[in-house]
């Protein structure tokens, strides 16, 4: 069974940088094209960032040119630099397939952002 592990979450003020990794085992993990999610309290999971397996990004607008996803595959893992934090910005934040989120989802890291 497929695991992802996720972290690197924890307090930061507003205007902070934290840098987020998943990774993952079990599973040919090169090929794959994966995602940040993250789920704010009181609301559904939403997409964040994804990365294809050669690397092309793309970013949902409430990050784009904040949030950085990138890709190390000899790891097994991909990375979130979250920039210019904002307290919009406290979820949980989880990794998985993209863009079907077939891959079991993970116990997430929080990131909390405050004011």
């Amino acid at each position: 069974q497929v695991q992802l592990a996720e972290s690197g979450g924890g307090l930061v003020q507003a205007g902070g940088s934290l840098r987020l990794s998943c990774t993952a085992s079990r599973i040919i993990f090169s090929i794959i094209s994966m995602g940040w999610y993250r789920q704010a309290p009181g609301k559904q999971r939403e997409l964040v960032a994804t990365i294809t397996s050669g690397g092309a990004t793309n970013y949902e607008d409430p990050v784009k040119g904040r949030f950085t996803i990138s890709r190390d595959n000899n790891k097994n893992t991909v990375y979130l630099q979250m920039n210019s934090l904002k307290p919009e910005d406290t979820a949980v934040y989880y990794c998985n397939s993209h863009p079907i989120a077939a891959l079991g989802w993970g116990k997430g890291t929080l990131v909390t952002v405050s004011s």
